[in-house]
């Protein structure tokens, strides 16, 4: 059985399911859907076509589904999809995705967002992340799974970080992260791999393994896409093609600092 405050404002239409729990002076709008389990603490608010799945932790003073903050849009039919057991901490600001982008932001499941945590319009994010105080995502981010951000990070729009990267706090990122990589600094650079991640997830083999492809790529001088080609012709561990993959793809670029061969 769900409870909810005599004080809490939920309009005609809003889909609470069972044992939701809604504070008081909370705002649910009318294209609103709740899911089974989910918590929302006091003075809340939950606008627009916001679906929230199973299970989710929502404190105080957050805003979820206000319009985007672009402005191009036009009150068009767009929307916030949120999975299952995320935390979203006081005063975090969710908005829905844009027509140019597809109309929907997208967030995975088992994710931390602290405080004052900001997803921009049509962001996506994997499962299993971190974001930490006022970490704030520009539109059109994309993070996959097990990303690290740390506090105070701004992250530019369009950008891709993946799989298990981490992010220092205080950084200000403007290019691409690759997955297993760790950045930081303004501008955020790569300082190399985030081992301390990656171990308590990989097999030290695989881990090794990625060092050498690492090394490759960024400190080795060679040209970067020609050598993620290579080594993704020599290796069949599925960790680097993912690395690879993901630098011949990279539209912003990779920041990393790039050696001199004459310098060698």
């Amino acid at each position: 059985m769900s409870k909810i405050s005599k004080l809490a404002f939920i309009e005609d239409g809003a889909v609470i399911e069972k044992n939701v729990e809604i504070g008081p002076f909370c705002f649910i709008s009318s294209q609103a859907t709740i899911g089974e389990g989910t918590t929302i603490a006091a003075n809340t608010c939950i606008y627009g076509k916001t679906t929230i799945g199973k299970d989710n932790r929502i404190f105080s003073h957050a805003v979820i589904g206000s319009i985007p903050q672009d402005l191009k849009f036009n009150g068009e039919d767009v929307e916030l999809i949120i999975g299952d057991n995320n935390t979203i901490r006081e005063f975090t600001l969710f908005n829905p995705g844009t027509k140019g982008g597809g109309s929907k932001t997208i967030v995975g499941n088992h994710n931390l967002f602290m405080g004052y945590v900001h997803l921009g319009h049509d962001v996506i994010i994997g499962n299993h992340c971190i974001l930490a105080n006022a970490a704030t995502l520009a539109g059109h981010v994309e993070l996959g799974d097990y990303v690290v951000i740390g506090g105070m990070t701004p992250i530019h729009q369009f950008i891709h970080i993946g799989d298990y990267a981490m992010i220092g706090g205080a950084s200000a990122l403007a290019q691409d992260v690759p997955p297993f990589c760790m950045a930081e600094g303004n501008r955020a650079v790569l300082r190399g791999l985030n081992l301390t991640g990656l171990r308590r997830k990989m097999e030290r083999e695989d881990i090794n393994v990625l060092k050498s492809a690492y090394r490759d790529l960024f400190e080795s001088g060679q040209p970067l896409k020609e050598t993620a080609s290579r080594l993704l012709e020599e290796t069949s561990n599925h960790y680097v093609n993912d690395l690879c993959d993901f630098v011949l793809k990279t539209k912003r670029g990779i920041p990393f600092e790039r050696k001199n061969l004459d310098d060698k």
